[in-house]
């Protein structure tokens, strides 16, 4: 690993293309608003939060040679992130997202990940090769690991003793996708970060609020988790003890990646030394700022 990275992120790097209005929407609405391209993907979304807190994250994805991949990865480098570690493909094209948000939330959104799913196991090449470990002297450090990958591949790392020293974090999967997250809900150092619908969907039943969903997954064999539940509170269970918290009211003025914000301040936090309180605290008010439309620091 390079002297100034010091924790990985795993997973989808990709171009967001995001349109918002001000107008609350139903199916077949035409409204005016604004569209954006910006590099996102989970562990782009991530990595980029750790930059805004002065960590300096390593990418471990699949990005094409196409022209998207060239500025994406070009994009990356500018944002101070290691990208030597990239696999790059010939042959499959950039990823990207797609997604339409209005006042009342997000309407739709597509994720076009086939690249990355394709790639498989071949992005966590340099864990194995002696670029960031071996199986025999495995990577002990952080790695934010996009729980949105295959069933495979994270049965794969569930299971590699690649990550048998690693201080895993599971980053919010989409609900459609959160079961992918059974892989990895008995790993002896895997910290998952779902909200309540994804905590329901893991523990087949459905949650009143953040704590009982964070006691549940300990209770099906999760060695640490944090559960939110957008405005109305956010929980952290550690060791079966359980702490939870109300987050600051905002106005929303966007979703998209507010997961990914809580989840990399939580782990910077932590990173700086804050107890789980102070860490909990701050990941929640980076999170409120994010969906605001401000900056999350």
């Amino acid at each position: 690993m390079t002297s100034t990275s010091n924790i990985l992120c795993i997973g989808s790097v990709l171009w967001d293309v995001i349109g918002r209005t001000a107008s609350s929407m139903r199916v077949g609405s035409d409204v005016p608003g604004r569209i954006t391209r910006l590099p996102g993907g989970v562990a782009m979304n991530i990595a980029m939060t750790l930059r805004r807190f002065g960590m300096t994250p390593a990418l471990l994805t699949a990005i094409g040679r196409d022209a998207e991949g060239e500025e994406l990865v070009a994009e990356a480098k500018r944002m101070g992130m290691a990208c030597d570690y990239i696999y790059r493909s010939d042959d499959l094209p950039t990823d990207v997202y797609m997604a339409i948000e209005g006042a009342n939330g997000l309407i739709a959104a597509i994720a076009d990940a086939h690249s990355l799913e394709a790639a498989g196991d071949k992005i966590l090449r340099p864990l194995a090769n002696g670029a960031l470990g071996t199986a025999e002297t495995p990577y002990a450090g952080t790695v934010a690991l996009d729980g949105n990958l295959t069933v495979e591949l994270l049965q794969v790392i569930a299971a590699s003793p690649l990550f048998q020293l690693a201080d895993l974090r599971v980053a919010p999967a989409s609900p459609g996708k959160a079961e992918r997250l059974l892989a990895l809900l008995g790993h002896p150092s895997a910290t998952l970060y779902v909200n309540l619908e994804e905590a329901g969907l893991l523990c087949n039943t459905v949650f009143d609020d953040s704590a009982s969903a964070c006691a549940a997954l300990m209770d099906r064999g999760a060695y640490r988790v944090l559960v939110t539940d957008g405005g109305k509170s956010a929980s952290e269970g550690t060791h079966g003890d359980v702490i939870t918290q109300t987050p600051p009211a905002v106005m929303v003025t966007r979703v998209t990646g507010a997961g990914d914000t809580f989840m990399a301040a939580h782990i910077a936090s932590e990173a700086e030394g804050m107890d789980r309180p102070a860490a909990l605290t701050r990941a929640l008010n980076a999170a409120a700022t994010y969906v605001s439309g401000e900056t999350p620091l």
